[in-house]
């Protein structure tokens, strides 16, 4: 089998095709989480604290520049989008959990034959 014909294969496979589209979703709902933190979350933050940037908040050594409002920022947008994928998974578990109905238990095996002509003997000696 050729290299290309191995590699499209591979690559049309179902698994491959939806990690492909969860990455690409993913990473769009990365950057409307970096949006809703850095332009809403963090500006309100910042003003229940007095008036505080966290965009701004930087150290100086040397002539290094310590960014950690930066920092603080990407701890938050990492926090909030766990958490939407924690309540997603729950949420999906949970649906999946209502769809697999309980089964009814299985009907116990019919005995072997010769088990069942033991038994007659047995009751038939019994009997007498």
């Amino acid at each position: 089998m050729s290299i290309a014909k191995e590699f499209r294969e591979f690559a049309v496979k179902g698994n491959v095709v939806d990690l492909a589209v969860g990455v690409i979703i993913g990473a769009a709902f990365g950057k409307i989480v970096s949006s809703v933190v850095e332009d809403v979350v963090m500006p309100l933050i910042g003003t229940m604290m007095g008036g505080l940037d966290f965009s701004g908040l930087a150290i100086k050594v040397g002539s290094a520049t310590i960014k950690y409002g930066k920092f603080l920022q990407t701890c938050l947008d990492f926090l909030i989008i766990a958490w939407a994928i924690f309540l997603m998974v729950k949420l999906i578990n949970r649906l999946k959990r209502q769809d697999e109905a309980p089964a009814a238990p299985p009907a116990p095996a019919a005995p072997p034959r010769q088990e069942v002509l033991l038994e007659e003997i047995r009751d038939l000696l019994k009997q007498k």
